[in-house]
């Protein structure tokens, strides 16, 4: 990315294809992330005409926030918000495209995905890397999942500015994950305790407490990446392409 290029606001935003894997069951799944021209502005573009993925039925998981490129202090290269949500299709779908559409800044950006052999990816390890993705639950006794396809978990309820505390309980075969929460969709501003957490053992818990400015439905998005080097920095398992785990929790937020 051309740092020449960014700006603190008035920015667009690019829609991304970062790639696909096959599944157990023979289907595949295709990852879209995106860059944010800008490093100081957020902009929310709710699901619709201006943020859609076609075909219809596989609209609806992408996100509707889009936070600012990440602090250039940690790396001139992390410039880009890796694989944010994936869709899955059928193993007889063929070379056939899904494509995301996004509209920002008067400007009207699509990106197509398929099953293009330059674009596979690794999941849910890479063994030349020696990266593994984490384990991921979202409830104490909840189900479990590693790696992009995603855990989806609730839906919880909290009222307009009462703190709800979110937790992701990890299992790693090393010691060091980080994890990062954000707004996924949602009509209203969500505030984190922490957004950023390290969890130092093989597992562990991370807590995070949330709140909500306006009533609504909301997604929370977190993404639990191996770091064993203790960097504090996710950047070189995004840049690769491996190993993370998505997580979403469903919020319903009420005045």
């Amino acid at each position: 990315m051309n740092e020449a290029a960014l700006r603190p606001r008035g920015q667009n935003v690019i829609p991304v294809y970062d790639g696909w894997f096959e599944n157990a069951d023979g289907s595949y799944t295709f990852c879209f992330g995106y860059f944010n021209m800008n490093t100081e502005e957020a902009l929310d573009v709710p699901l619709g005409p201006g943020n859609r993925v076609e075909p219809a039925r596989f609209d609806g998981r992408q996100p509707t926030h889009f936070d600012p490129v990440p602090d250039p202090g940690l790396t001139s290269k992390y410039r880009h918000h890796w694989c944010v949500f994936t869709v899955e299709v059928p193993a007889d779908f063929g070379m056939a495209d899904v494509v995301w559409t996004l509209a920002t800044q008067d400007d009207t950006l699509s990106v197509p995905a398929s099953l293009i052999p330059a674009y596979i990816l690794d999941e849910v390890e890479s063994p030349a890397r020696f990266a593994v993705a984490p384990f991921l639950r979202l409830e104490e006794d909840g189900a479990r999942i590693q790696g992009r396809r995603g855990l989806r978990s609730g839906p919880r309820s909290v009222r307009v500015n009462e703190p709800l505390q979110v937790r992701a309980w990890i299992e790693h075969g090393e010691p060091g994950t980080w994890l990062g929460w954000t707004k996924h969709q949602g009509p209203g501003s969500v505030t984190f305790t922490s957004e950023e957490i390290r969890v130092d053992a093989p597992t562990g818990v991370a807590t995070t407490s949330v709140t909500f400015d306006r009533a609504g439905r909301y997604v929370l998005r977190v993404q639990a990446i191996n770091d064993i080097e203790n960097t504090r920095n996710p950047t070189y398992g995004f840049e690769f392409h491996c190993c993370w785990t998505n997580g979403y929790v469903v919020v319903d937020v009420v005045d």
